[in-house]
């Protein structure tokens, strides 16, 4: 069952619940995160909570709990969803309060849903994806895990209406990051992915990704690249949450390497499925 929680009460998620003078409605004025739940358990969970609370703080936000208190919510949360396998998103915003641009003096508004996880299809997985680069138009502070997504949104936007999966962003010359991922690419056999600085979102998958190449003893490189050393690559990949590790094959109609799935990128993805 599709289930929610909204400041100490489960709901159903389909429940009229959200106040009018709530900051992130109001203003985008939180943070989030998006934990996928296999087999009932949370993936790589305390990564996540120690990316909320630096989001938090980075915009001085108190959330008000402890990450205990958080990680108990989640887990309540599945239980009484009864899914072994699904997504949980939460937004903690700076509460509830009439419309202000100073910070009120309220409470956090900590909500949840929990719902079915869609996995990629196996057919995407078995060719690769398709992206578009487009010119990436968000802020300073990328790190921070913000409800402000509307850069995102009309990139990943621009880039399904040509029929790609996702937009690859480039900033000064130089690739960042996915709209809603991270990504990397492989070259000699070592792979190099953005430095993790304010203009990205420092991935948990990400954070995978890195573990798993050094204990298989690859070569990751945390380095700048540009929009043509990534159509020299022999292979190129996203990783985020949702996405898992998912190799891609085309960019503006561009084939990377032999345009399969390369080597490197499927040794990742079995070693990542063993994880969870």
């Amino acid at each position: 069952m599709a289930m929610g929680y909204l400041n100490g009460k489960f709901i159903n998620s389909s429940d009229p619940v959200l106040p009018i003078d709530e900051r992130g409605h109001q203003f985008g004025d939180g943070v989030y995160e998006f934990i996928r739940v296999y087999n009932g358990r949370p993936f790589m969970m305390h990564q996540h909570m120690e990316r909320l609370f630096k989001s938090s703080e980075a915009i001085r936000l108190n959330i008000g709990k402890t990450v205990k208190d958080i990680i108990a919510i989640v887990e309540d949360l599945i239980e009484r969803s009864g899914q072994a396998n699904c997504d949980v998103y939460m937004q903690v915003t700076r509460g509830i309060a009439p419309r202000d641009h100073l910070f009120p003096n309220v409470e956090a508004s900590i909500s949840m849903t929990v719902k079915p996880f869609k996995l990629i299809s196996d057919d995407i997985r078995k060719v690769g994806a398709t992206v578009k680069l487009l010119p990436d138009e968000r802020w300073q502070n990328c790190w921070i895990k913000s409800l402000n997504l509307l850069p995102n949104i009309l990139a990943k936007q621009a880039a399904f209406e040509v029929g790609a999966l996702e937009a690859v962003l480039v900033r000064d010359g130089f690739i960042t990051e996915g709209s809603s991922s991270n990504f990397f690419i492989v070259k000699n056999g070592e792979i190099l992915t953005a430095p993790a600085t304010n203009h990205i979102l420092h991935g948990i998958t990400r954070i995978a990704v890195k573990e798993i190449a050094m204990e298989l003893g690859i070569t990751l490189k945390e380095q700048a690249f540009t929009p043509d050393e990534l159509l020299a690559a022999d292979e190129a990949f996203l990783s985020s949450t949702g996405l898992e590790i998912l190799p891609v094959t085309e960019v503006d109609e561009q084939k990377i390497g032999n345009g399969c799935p390369g080597t490197v990128t499927v040794t990742l993805y079995e070693e990542f499925l063993k994880r969870i």
